[in-house]
């Protein structure tokens, strides 16, 4: 019965390697979470081998999938069914999946936050509830709100506060710093707590952003990553930990500012469209910082 159903689900697609898979992301784009590094890695720390599908047409490759079973690899509900949910944390991270624009190929399989862009890629897909929050432009943030957020920061630095590139840090640093601040903000452990390091080891060449300081302790620190396709930048901020001790410096919206205004300013210098994604559409904060866009699933 079960490969009965897989080859129904697979119909058309052809096995292809890691290699083929990416060298179509390389050639197609997508996103954070269908990167080959993030889907080998983490895949490579679950223990969950990846089943790469192919699409051909006219004998090219035009479209390629990562995939666990029936959902796309790195899936939430096969982490939970394998007993490894909470292995890490990618948040409700924006899926796009690297095939040609005018691919059409069928998408079959399990799949939630799959971006517009997928849309002509892909057939099969629908409109989700829910919505993803996709930063703004510098420019749809009000003078005044830009203002203020200058205004924290140089307050911030006047007390004795200094903003220090995450890639100063080690992922072991990062790790304890991240779960130390989530857990003073939240109450309770992050998600991936047990293994933040490793993962943040294996992705730590897509690590971006800042930690912000005050009297050499860490005060603000986000879960920022990025990779670069050929028409667009991706950036899944996954989320973030801040001392409540320091609230009056607004530390996570300075945070915020630093490591949005800092990613514009790289997609710009590289004359790519930005897709600075904060996850779900579901918290009062992400409405200061974000627009909120249509996803589909499977």
């Amino acid at each position: 019965m079960f490969n009965h159903v897989q080859a129904l689900r697979e119909r058309g697609w052809q096995v292809i390697d890691a290699a083929s898979y990416a060298q179509a992301w390389a050639r197609f784009g997508g996103s954070v979470a269908t990167h080959p590094l993030v889907v080998e890695q983490l895949a490579g720390l679950a223990q969950i081998p990846v089943r790469y599908l192919g699409w051909y047409q006219a004998g090219a490759l035009s479209a390629a999938i990562p995939t666990w079973g029936r959902h796309l690899a790195l899936s939430k509900d096969v982490l939970k069914r394998t007993g490894k949910k909470a292995l890490f944390d990618l948040g409700n991270a924006e899926i796009i999946l690297p095939a040609a624009a005018d691919a059409s190929a069928p998408l079959r399989h399990s799949a939630r936050y799959l971006s517009e862009l997928n849309q002509g890629r892909f057939t099969g897909l629908k409109v989700q509830k829910e919505q993803l929050a996709m930063a703004r432009t510098p420019e749809e943030l009000s003078k005044k709100f830009r203002y203020n957020q200058r205004r924290e920061l140089r307050l911030l630095e006047e007390a004795g506060g200094v903003v220090r590139p995450i890639s100063e840090f080690s992922a072991q640093q990062v790790a304890a710093m991240y779960c130390d601040l989530f857990a003073r903000r939240w109450g309770f452990p992050a998600t991936g707590a047990e293994h933040m390091a490793q993962v943040l080891e294996r992705l730590r060449e897509l690590l971006i952003g800042s930690v912000l300081m005050l009297d050499d302790k860490p005060i603000a620190i986000q879960l920022v990553y990025r990779v670069e396709a050929p028409e667009w930048i991706s950036v899944e901020y996954v989320n973030g930990g801040v001392d409540p001790q320091t609230k009056a410096f607004s530390p996570g919206s300075v945070l915020s500012f630093l490591n949005t205004q800092a990613a514009w300013e790289d997609a710009r210098a590289r004359n790519k469209p930005l897709r600075f994604s904060f996850g779900r559409a579901d918290r009062e904060y992400k409405e200061r910082w974000c627009n909120p866009v249509p996803v589909l699933h499977t």
